[in-house]
């Protein structure tokens, strides 16, 4: 009987172009997984899509000085059309700002509330005195208490992968203007991950075949035990909270983007005109699904979605959790920040996209970094594609 195979590709934030890193540690190994599955007659689903709530993006478009909406749209159209350019299989590439997202999200949302899993907390967050305004994730920044690191993020360390707080962040600062913020007080809903740390726990002690970086990070996540997160924030851009009184507060992007998978699936049903199939990958204990990603992301993956999962009671947890390294480039990983990238609608103004894919393929960062190079994909293209399957 065939299996049916659910493969889930991360949600890129649409403040920028694709880069040769996004592709190589996620969408070319998703496709090739995609693509054999399909061969050998299992029943296949491939979704993903732009983040369009990311607070890259809101940041972006106050830099711009133009609606969030704008910028999410602009880039959303530009990634959809490298992911066809590339010929990546998606049975559905769609994006966050969907009356069926924000529907999903919403459902969720208030399925766990109604469960009791989730609680109202009052926390202190960065608020900046020149703007007015208060300042999530992305808009400030400061020292890891972790690692050091010294530009960590109000979300995340990328030089650690740990999940922050604002509050967490010494020396903190505003990203616009580089002013420190205050902390004043704002109420949130919170999620209260350790009602699910011991089913977490004996399901990820189960799970010996995944890649030893994914399972290890998350069990020393697990035996430091967790703690409520908050999933509501201070900003007007994202899925609104369905709440009466909370209009001028959103769902957290980090919750509503991972319930993207879902609700993904959800509309690809719809738009197939079987609006009950989704329910084959998601609620039937025979569905499996493999969520790949880059290694920053798989605490979001690992702790956070299976914790929504288990609160809502009865959809399938990831049967696969697969991370892939960093793909480098001059001896440094690919940033947008940074413009140390080689990007793909450039790219495949010169080149075709089969070559770039089998070189990708052929330098996979499965278990460490790998480095891309000009010499490397042309001698892949001349003497491997050209001169030896050529001759075939």
């Amino acid at each position: 009987m065939p299996r049916k195979i659910l493969v889930a590709v991360a949600w890129p934030y649409v403040n920028g172009e694709p880069h040769l890193g996004h592709i190589a540690g996620m969408n070319v190994p998703a496709d090739v997984f995609a693509r054999f599955h399909r061969i050998v007659g299992n029943d296949v689903v491939m979704v993903s899509g732009s983040d369009m709530h990311g607070t890259p993006t809101a940041l972006k478009a106050a830099e711009e000085g133009v609606p969030p909406e704008v910028v999410a749209t602009r880039y959303h159209e530009i990634w959809s059309k490298a992911h066809a350019d590339m010929a990546f299989s998606f049975d559905l590439y769609t994006h966050t700002h969907t009356d069926r997202h924000i529907e999903v999200a919403q459902e969720l949302f208030t399925s766990l509330l109604e469960k009791g899993h989730l609680s109202e907390a009052v926390q202190s967050m960065p608020f900046s005195e020149t703007e007015g305004r208060f300042l999530s994730d992305r808009f400030v920044e400061g020292t890891c208490p972790h690692c050091g690191h010294e530009s960590a993020r109000g979300d995340q360390c990328d030089n650690c992968d740990r999940t922050l707080d604002p509050i967490d962040l010494i020396d903190i600062r505003s990203k616009r203007d580089g002013s420190a913020p205050v902390f004043k007080d704002t109420t949130h809903y919170m999620l209260k991950l350790g009602d699910f740390q011991e089913q977490l726990e004996k399901w990820v002690e189960g799970k010996t075949d995944w890649r030893a970086n994914v399972r290890n990070q998350t069990l020393g996540m697990l035996r430091e035990g967790l703690h409520e997160r908050a999933i509501t924030r201070d900003i007007d851009w994202g899925v609104p909270v369905p709440i009466e009184g909370w209009d001028s507060k959103r769902i957290y992007v980090w919750f509503e983007a991972v319930i993207g998978y879902l609700s993904a699936t959800r509309a690809w049903s719809e738009k197939q005109g079987t609006p009950d199939a989704w329910e084959k990958w998601w609620l039937d204990p025979e569905g499996e699904s493999y969520y790949f990603q880059g290694k920053d992301n798989v605490s979001f993956h690992t702790i956070m979605l299976p914790s929504i999962l288990l609160g809502n009671g009865d959809l399938n947890l990831p049967t696969d959790v697969v991370a892939n390294e960093y793909l480098t480039f001059g001896g440094a990983d690919f940033s947008k920040s940074t413009g140390n990238a080689v990007w793909v609608p450039d790219f495949l103004t010169r080149y075709d996209a089969d070559s770039l894919r089998y070189y990708l393929a052929s330098i996979m960062p499965e278990t460490s970094d790998s480095e891309f190079t000009w010499e490397g994909f042309h001698a892949a293209n001349n003497n491997e594609l050209v001169a030896t399957l050529g001759n075939f």
